[in-house]
C-alpha cells in the first residue's frame, strides 16, 4: 500500500476528508508528472487543494496557509479529524506553524529584478540588499539569489525593510496536529520511485510536458519530471538520460523531504503498510 492508498483508507474509516499539502498537486495543467491520487481515489474520498489552480497564478507557502486556515476552520465543524496529506515541509510546516514572510509581490517586480541579475551579476544583488536592508543582508545567506531577489522585491513593493517583515507572532491554531511520518527502507523506496517514474512514462509524462512546453519558463514547471525532459525537448541529453535524471533528482529529492521531516519534532514513523498501527496510535492520542 503506498502513502496516497494508505490516507484513503484513514479518512474513510474516520468519516474524514483529506486536505493535500502538495506544493506541485495544487495545478490543474500538471498531472501525470505529479503523481496524483486517481480519478477512482478522489472519488473514494473528498480531497481539498488538489487541481485548484493553474500554474499561471502565483502560490506560495503563504497563499496556502491562508486558504488551508479557513478551509480547515469550515470542516472541523464537521469532522474531529482532518487528514493533511503531502510531502512539501514547508507548506506543511505554512499551517501548522505560520509563514514569516507572506507579502505577495506583483511578479513583474520578481522578472525585472531577475533580469536585471542575469546582467549584473550576483554582487550587484548583493550591494541592492544591503542598502535597502543592511539587518538582513547581515544575517542572510548572500550567496543565496533566489533568496536576496525575494528579499529587494518585498523591499521595493512595501519601501519597508523585508527584515521587519519576519519573526512576527503567529497566529493561534484552533487544532492540534498528530504528525506521522510514512516511511520505509531506502532500497525499497528508491525502487518504488524508479518504477513509479517508468509508470508516469508510460502513462504520457513526455506528451503531458509538450503540452505545455510554451510555458516552460513558469516556476511550477522548474520541477522534477518536467525541467528533465525539457532539457530533452532542448537536446540537452537523450531520452534515456534525462528519464534516468528524474528518478536521480526525485530520489535525492525524496532524501531531502525525509531529513527535513526527521529534524522536526514529535513525528512518529510508520511503514506504509502500518494501516492497524496509525489507527490505533490515532486512537490513543484522540481518546478513541
Amino acid at each position: 500500500m503506498g502513502k496516497t492508498a494508505l490516507c484513503i483508507e484513514l479518512a474513510k474509516h474516520y468519516g474524514s476528508v483529506i486536505l493535500s499539502a502538495d506544493s506541485r498537486q495544487f495545478y490543474k495543467e500538471m498531472s501525470v508528472g505529479t503523481a496524483k491520487p486517481s480519478l477512482e481515489q478522489l472519488q473514494a474520498v473528498t480531497h481539498y487543494f488538489i487541481n485548484t489552480k493553474s500554474i499561471n497564478e502565483l502560490y506560495g507557502a503563504g497563499h496556502f496557509e491562508k486558504d488551508a486556515l479557513k478551509t480547515l476552520n469550515n470542516l472541523f465543524k464537521e469532522h474531529n479529524i482532518i487528514f493533511m496529506v503531502g510531502g512539501s515541509g514547508l507548506y506543511i510546516d505554512a499551517v501548522l506553524n505560520g509563514v514569516d514572510d507572506f507579502i505577495e509581490v506583483p511578479p513583474e517586480i520578481r522578472e525585472e529584478l531577475n533580469t536585471k541579475f542575469k546582467e549584473k551579476g550576483l554582487e550587484w544583488l548583493q550591494n541592492e540588499v544591503k542598502k535597502l536592508d543592511e539587518t538582513y543582508f547581515n544575517s542572510a545567506d548572500t550567496h543565496n539569489p533566489q533568496r536576496l531577489v525575494r528579499a529587494l522585491e518585498v523591499c521595493l513593493f512595501t519601501g519597508k525593510p523585508y527584515s521587519s517583515f519576519l519573526n512576527q507572532p503567529k497566529a493561534e491554531r484552533s487544532f492540534a496536529a498528530i504528525k506521522i511520518l510514512i516511511n520505509t527502507n531506502r532500497e525499497k523506496l528508491y525502487a518504488q520511485i524508479n518504477q513509479r517514474v517508468d509508470d508516469m512514462m508510460t502513462n504520457g509524462l513526455l506528451e503531458e510536458v509538450k503540452e505545455l512546453q510554451g510555458q516552460k519558463h513558469l516556476n511550477a514547471l522548474k520541477t522534477v519530471g518536467y525541467k528533465e525532459l525539457y532539457a530533452y525537448l532542448d537536446a540537452s541529453y537523450n531520452l534515456v538520460a534525462a528519464i534516468e535524471k528524474i528518478k536521480q533528482h526525485t530520489r535525492n529529492y525524496a532524501k531531502r523531504q525525509l531529513t527535513w521531516f526527521k529534524n522536526q519534532d514529535e513525528f512518529e514513523t510508520f511503514e506504509p503498510t502500518d494501516l492497524e498501527k496509525i489507527k490505533a496510535y490515532i486512537d490513543v492520542i484522540t481518546g478513541q
